[in-house]
Formats: structure tokens, C-alpha cells, sequence
């Protein structure tokens, strides 16, 4: 009788156990955040008296933790994960904190800046402390483990912030959770102590401009979007320059060939951008299909993006069992999944579409992200030398931002220009049809470049 047993998952081994733990609550604590802020900000915004500011929130916090990411990305391999670590978290801790006393809607654009510097830092930090932590073979764990953080804030996040904000107060949103993430921060310090240092040997190339290039891209972003929400002569120029300027900043944040899709790292930064593009612009449009055209209460209309988020959970599951598998294929079938769910929405649009099918199609596109969003990262990872991990792991998030941003705004250009918001179908299942059409194509793109490097 064989009696051989799997070994333990190295995530739980006594030595990380304490960081396992420590990186699943602040990403959990993050994500509870994100999710309760848009439950909370209408009475926010109505008690603060910032009505006219009511996007800023998102945007500041996109903007910071656009620059964040590429400084972090320079510091982690300049000085190590740790030291990067032990500012971020304390930074999102304040922004926490200041948000939850704000007297005025500047102070808490304020706390925003704040918590976007302090996330986009943490996160990257804790990509490049995966790659020294955990062995090779575990690290499809961990990042599934990260993945897995987004559940519980996904099923009940909004819930618990609907409650405080009705029951006690919206400053419980942020004040509740500060205290946690010392706690996080307090189970870190031990493993980063250990592992966060530089290490002798491992010189970070110079990358001089990419704070400027990272401001530039986020601008040509909000600029190329406003010019096709308002056309004109004047626009018409703008945009042009937008778009110079956006492609000239994403060239210097990202490795070289990426616009190209050439094998290796370059593949997996384009193709986290074009998944993370595909699947959120088309989730934008899915509460607005299914409470106009189908009539769905606003509660009831966001319950797909819940079990996406489920489907996001179980496909990052999947790939951490795929220890042995070589990553490209595995990142195209999440692009094809992706996109799957995407085509199939085009007919959830029209009100003859049948309307249920929507959670089983946002399942399946939200498993293709689970899928994709971890083993880039996997894979980027494992090829990525000591010195330039920091770069690179920042390189996945910036393609993700930026990915969403260009194509979420560029979505709901086409979306006005054809239709509108009380009939979307018209502009909806083009849109759709297109995103499915990019995110297929990119499926291709990515097994090509598979297969040229094992050539």
C-alpha cells in the first residue's frame, strides 16, 4: 500500500504562515474599501456638500495609485519590497483615517490620495515579497490566495457598508478598518524583516521619466476621452495630442515590445491590460442593460457582478492547481473565456434577450479573469531576473489601469454615440461584439507568442 502524501502548500508552513495571513488581510481589508466607497458615497457626498465632486473620489485615487505603482515598481528593485511595504500600508492606514474624519469634500479627496499612494505601493511590494517567499511551485497558490481575498468583500461589502452608513455612520466605512490594517502590517514586519532587504548583487537598471511618463499616461487617458465625449475642431487636436502622449508614457512603462506582443513578459503585461479592458468595460454596461431594458431592481442588477466575482475566485483557484502547465496557454484559454462571456451578453442587451443567462455568462468571463489575472502574474514573475521585478510587477498593474481606463471611457463613447442611456441596446451589442472580437484576437496573439518562444 503506497503510503505517499502530498506535502503541505508552503503558503501555511510555519515560517509564512504569519505573512499568508498578514497579505490575505490587508488585500481583503483593500478590497472591502474599494467595494463599500461606491454604497457609501452618495450620503458622502450629499453630507459633505460635494455634489459636483461626486466622480473626484475615484479619480484622485485612481491618479495616485497610478504614480504609486511606477515609484514602487523603481523602489522594490532599487531597495527592496520591504522598506516599500512599510510605507504603503501605513500611508493607506492615514488616508483610512482622515477620510473617516473629513469635514469637507477636499480633505477626503485628500485621504484619497493617500489611500491610492499607499495601495498601488502595497501591491506591487507584495508581488515582488510572493517571489521571494514562496517557492516557484507555490506561487500560483499565492496569487490565488490574493485573488480569493476579493469573495467575501465582493458578497457582503456593499451590504456591511449600506448598514453603517444607515445605521451609524459612512466614517465607520473607513474608520473601521484602520485598526486592521496594523494588524495586517504587525503580521508582515517578521517575514519582511527577513526578505525585504535589497540584495547584494541585483542592480535595478535605469528607467529615467517614468513618474512623468505615468502622469502623462493618466492624463492622455481623462484627454483622449473627453475629446470623443465632445467633438470639435478643438477636441479634435487634444485628442490627436492625448494619444501621442498616452502611447509615447505607455511605452516607457512597460517592457519593451509589449505593444507588440512579443514573447515572454511583454505578452502577459498586453494581455492583463486587454482582458482587464474587455471584462470591466463590458460589466459597466450590465446593471444599466438590466435595469432599463429588463427592468431589474438596482439591488437585483448588481448581483452578476457578484458572481463574477465568484467565477473570478474559482478560476484563479483552477490555475494554482496548474503547477506543472506552461503558463501562455493558460493565460489565452482566460482571454477566450473572457471574451465568451462578453459575445454572449450581446444578447442579454435587447429586451427579447433572455435576461437570466447573464449569470451564467458573467460567471464564465469572470473565471477567465481569475484565470488570467494570476498566471501573468505567475508568469512574469518566473521570468523576471531579481533586479527587475519591481519594474515588472508594477508593469502588470499599470497595463491593468490603463487597460480599464482607455476602454472603459472609449466604451462609453460608443455607447452615447449610438444609442443612450434610457434605450442602450443599440450601442450596447456593438460594443460587446467588439470587446468579444479584441479579447479573442488577443487569445491568439498570446498562443502565438507561446509557441515562438519555444521554437
Amino acid at each position: 500500500m503506497s503510503t505517499e502524501t502530498r506535502a503541505p502548500s508552503a503558503l501555511w508552513a510555519p515560517q509564512r504562515r504569519n505573512f499568508t495571513v498578514g497579505m490575505i488581510l490587508v488585500v481583503t481589508l483593500a478590497a472591502f474599501e474599494a467595494m463599500g466607497l461606491g454604497t457609501a458615497l452618495p450620503t458622502i457626498v450629499a453630507e459633505l456638500r460635494g455634489e459636483d465632486y461626486y466622480s473626484w473620489p475615484f479619480t484622485v485615487f485612481m491618479a495616485a495609485s497610478a504614480i504609486a505603482t511606477v515609484l514602487a515598481g523603481q523602489l522594490a528593485d532599487r531597495r527592496g519590497p520591504g522598506l516599500l511595504l512599510l510605507l504603503g500600508l501605513p500611508s493607506f492606514a492615514l488616508g483610512l483615517v482622515i477620510a473617516g474624519v473629513a469635514p469637507d469634500m477636499p480633505t477626503l479627496l485628500v485621504a484619497r490620495v493617500f489611500q491610492g499612494l499607499g495601495g498601488g505601493a502595497q501591491i506591487v511590494a507584495l508581488y515582488v515579497m510572493i517571489a521571494r517567499v514562496y517557492p516557484e511551485q507555490d506561487r500560483p497558490a499565492a496569487f490565488g490566495a490574493l485573488s480569493s481575498a476579493w469573495v467575501v468583500p465582493s458578497l457582503i461589502g456593499p451590504a456591511v457598508a449600506g448598514f453603517l452608513t444607515e445605521y451609524l455612520s459612512w466614517r465607520w466605512v473607513f474608520l473601521g478598518l484602520a485598526p486592521l490594517v496594523v494588524l495586517g502590517a504587525a503580521l508582515l514586519v517578521p517575514t519582511v524583516r527577513r526578505h525585504g532587504a535589497r540584495r547584494e548583487g541585483a542592480a535595478a537598471p535605469g528607467r529615467p521619466g517614468l513618474p512623468l511618463a505615468a502622469v502623462g499616461a493618466s492624463a492622455g487617458v481623462v484627454a483622449l476621452t473627453w475629446s470623443a465625449q465632445n467633438p470639435s475642431l478643438y477636441s479634435l487636436f487634444l485628442g490627436a495630442a492625448a494619444l501621442v502622449v498616452l502611447v509615447i508614457s505607455v511605452r516607457l512603462l512597460v517592457p519593451p515590445g509589449t505593444l507588440l506582443v512579443r514573447p515572454g513578459i511583454p505578452a502577459m503585461v498586453f494581455a492583463r491590460g486587454l482582458a482587464a479592458g474587455a471584462f470591466f468595460t463590458a460589466q459597466a454596461f450590465v446593471p444599466l442593460v438590466l435595469s432599463v431594458v429588463h427592468h431589474y431592481t438596482p439591488s437585483m442588477a448588481g448581483v452578476p457582478l457578484t458572481v463574477g466575482s465568484l467565477g473570478w475566485t474559482v478560476g484563479a483557484l483552477w490555475q494554482s492547481r496548474q503547477r506543472e502547465r506552461r503558463r501562455e496557454p493558460i493565460v489565452a484559454a482566460g482571454l477566450a473565456l473572457v471574451g465568451t462571456g462578453v459575445c454572449g451578453l450581446s444578447l442579454i442587451a435587447p429586451a427579447w434577450g433572455p435576461h437570466w443567462l447573464v449569470f451564467v455568462l458573467w460567471f464564465v468571463a469572470g473565471t477567465g479573469m481569475g484565470i488570467g489575472t494570476a498566471s501573468t502574474s505567475v508568469r512574469v514573475l518566473a521570468l523576471s531576473p531579481e533586479q527587475e521585478r519591481g519594474f515588472n510587477s508594477s508593469a502588470l498593474q499599470i497595463s491593468d489601469m490603463l487597460g480599464q481606463a482607455t476602454m472603459v471611457g472609449l466604451g462609453g463613447v460608443v455607447v452615447t454615440a449610438l444609442a443612450s442611456t434610457s434605450a442602450p441596446a443599440a450601442g450596447v451589442v456593438p460594443l460587446d461584439l467588439l470587446l468579444a472580437a479584441l479579447a479573442g484576437l488577443g487569445a491568439l496573439l498570446v498562443l502565438r507568442s507561446g509557441r515562438e518562444q519555444t521554437a
